[in-house]
């Protein structure tokens, strides 16, 4: 016995899923979002900053 879909539903499912392999290609080809790029290089900026503040300075004065 085969299993009765719905054509209005199938098609609506197959446009969704199109839909989202383009956004899945789009994301990969132009990266992620400003938001999280920005908020990963000021993640980056803090922990450069802290590393330097716990520098020693060993140059011994003359």
């Amino acid at each position: 016995m085969t299993r009765i879909i719905n054509l209005r539903q199938a098609r609506k499912s197959r446009a969704r899923d199109a839909k989202r392999a383009q956004g899945d290609a789009n994301a990969a080809l132009h990266g992620e979002a400003k938001p999280l790029r920005d908020a990963r290089q000021a993640e980056r900026d803090r922990a450069e900053r802290v590393l330097d503040a716990h520098r020693r300075d060993d140059d011994p004065e003359p």
